[in-house]
């Protein structure tokens, strides 16, 4: 047994000096050694020790194979549409009316929104407003509003603008959400 009056440099010396006779001994084939507490234990992968069978003049070398750890889960990003706070479904407008169109959002995922996040035009018609533009940063599990400035065209008919969130990676997310107006003849 090990003697706690020991200096910490004799500790460790008899530390590898044991270790090392039970790969010795078990012929460089370590078992598990690990109990079994039940199902809620966590998972535990010891190193694994291989052995080279020795050439006639070269001793034996023992290699061990160290398990990698696995990099920090990413986030996953989502938006989810809760309410058209300004201009309603079906408006109708006059031909080159200024439109302030605002939604309510919420970051329900688990990334926190910065200033690499974008909205962009996926469809429809972009109604003088930039196809592209900043997404409002956001935490994970907050609600924002967005906001777009649109100018109602010019010819009657029914007008549909659809925005979508794209992450720093250029990938869509989330609900797509979008403005619908009648331009009044």
């Amino acid at each position: 047994m090990i003697d706690h009056r020991m200096p910490i440099r004799s500790r460790l010396i008899f530390i590898f000096i044991f270790l090392s006779t039970i790969v010795v001994s078990c012929q460089g084939k370590v078992q598990d050694l690990a109990p079994v507490i039940g199902p809620q234990a966590s998972p535990f992968l010891p190193p694994t020790v291989v052995s080279q069978k020795p050439a006639a003049s070269t001793p034996a070398q023992i290699i061990t194979n160290i398990p990698r750890i696995s990099p920090t889960p990413t986030c996953i990003d989502n938006l989810t549409f809760q309410d058209d706070l300004t201009i309603k479904d079906g408006t109708k407008v006059t031909a080159g009316t200024m439109l302030d169109k605002r939604w309510q959002v919420t970051n329900s995922g688990s990334c926190n929104w910065d200033n690499r996040y974008r909205l962009k035009l996926i469809a429809g018609s972009d109604m003088s407003a930039p196809v592209e533009q900043a997404l409002y940063p956001a935490r994970s599990g907050t609600s924002i509003i967005i906001r777009i400035i649109f100018t109602a065209p010019a010819e009657p008919g029914t007008y549909r603008s659809a925005w979508q969130a794209f992450n720093p990676n250029g990938e869509a997310f989330g609900d797509p959400f979008f403005i619908e107006i009648v331009v009044k003849g």
